[in-house]
């Protein structure tokens, strides 16, 4: 709620075809609502017409339909939306992908879908590392419209395509490779100061509308942090106090933590905890969200990440720009090959986009 988390953007870059969006300035609501589920599909009432079609390939309206409501539930949990200028161009690249998809998941290998299940696995246990517990995993997943079960099976689909693809492009990133970006690009790697703190939150905003509680809610809120601020300090356990009174969905099952450098939390909340010794206890602390209590656990200084915990990231890093340029041709040509049509002229791209592209940006609105 107050990080500016990498929770949903870990989950989308999981499965790209969710959204794609980075790093949000706020933590999505957590317990806002699933998307509402319709009674009945239009294609129960109407022809469902193909979009798109080639040999081995055929794209219905429904799949394109449910493929944009997945990509805007995802970008409305962030508070984001696709600008009516650009929807056609959106249209047009969440069908792109959808083709892109089909195709390479044609050509892929068991040793591609074998490789798939094991990243899938990888990245499922670090999403709930980051996460804190398979409830929060859930409430995030829920926000978007999607089961555990949805998101494995797409994340396994997006990564089998993705080895297809490396595979038919030769993509090769070696160790040398590796250690000559890192040792060429210092600064990338250099982590700055963190701290691991934890708060107590008491919210002073509506928790659907996101407006000001009334002053007389804001006092009882203001008393209630006050005597857990006591309590806090009178040797409470600190963790117990924030699962049971905090009003952060992000870290309250986790007993309020988080760790974090200069610059990803609101200033009131940043200058406090970098400003505490370790083990110290916040006065009460009131930015926009409402009252925190923080204490801090433990002031990591700056140091240089080794290799061993970015080699991964640096791999996909190379890998992606060999992709850039080679994919497409690539597509081209194996569109060319499958005899691509797409039937809608309003969902006829101009040219090829550049490889697994995400659906067009959409405007931020800040929290």
């Amino acid at each position: 709620m107050v990080k500016m988390t990498k929770t949903l953007a870990l989950l989308l870059a999981a499965a790209p075809l969710l959204g794609g969006a980075l790093f949000a300035a706020d933590a999505a609501d957590t317990n806002a609502p699933s998307p509402a589920k319709p009674m009945f599909k239009a294609s129960d009432l109407f022809a469902d017409t193909v979009v798109a079609k080639g040999k081995g390939l055929e794209i219905k309206r429904s799949q394109l339909d449910e493929a944009l409501v997945n990509v805007k539930s995802t970008l409305a949990s962030q508070n984001q939306t696709v600008p009516p200028e650009q929807m056609a161009s959106f249209e047009q690249s969440v069908l792109n992908r959808l083709i892109q998809m089909q195709l390479l998941l044609a050509k892929a290998t068991d040793a591609d879908k074998a490789k798939a299940k094991d990243e899938c696995a990888k990245r499922m246990a670090e999403i709930k590392t980051s996460i804190g517990s398979d409830e929060n995993l859930n409430r995030h997943l829920k926000s978007v419209g999607l089961t555990l079960e949805q998101f494995q099976s797409k994340m396994i689909e997006e990564s089998t395509a993705q080895n297809a693809l490396e595979r038919e492009l030769k993509i090769s990133v070696s160790n040398d490779d590796i250690k000559k970006f890192y040792d060429d690009n210092p600064s990338k790697f250099e982590q700055p100061e963190m701290v691991r703190a934890s708060h107590i939150l008491l919210s002073t905003q509506d928790p659907i509308s996101k407006e000001d509680l009334s002053a007389e809610k804001k006092a009882a809120k203001r008393k209630l942090a006050e005597d857990l601020l006591k309590r806090a300090r009178a040797g409470e356990d600190f963790a117990k106090l924030a699962r049971d009174f905090s009003e952060d969905p992000g870290s309250k099952d986790n007993g309020g933590e988080y760790k974090f450098g200069r610059g990803q939390m609101v200033a009131e909340f940043e200058t406090a905890a970098f400003s505490l010794k370790t083990n110290e206890i916040s006065d009460i602390v009131t930015t926009k969200f409402g009252y925190h209590i923080i204490k801090l656990s433990e002031k990591i200084p700056a140091q240089k990440v080794d290799l061993a915990k970015v080699s991964t990231q640096i791999h996909e890093y190379l890998a992606g720009l060999q992709l850039r340029k080679l994919a497409p041709d690539y597509f081209t040509q194996i569109k060319k090959d499958a005899g691509v049509e797409i039937l809608d002229e309003r969902l006829k791209m101009k040219e090829e986009p550049s490889v697994m592209q995400n659906p067009a940006p959409a405007s931020n609105e800040a929290k």
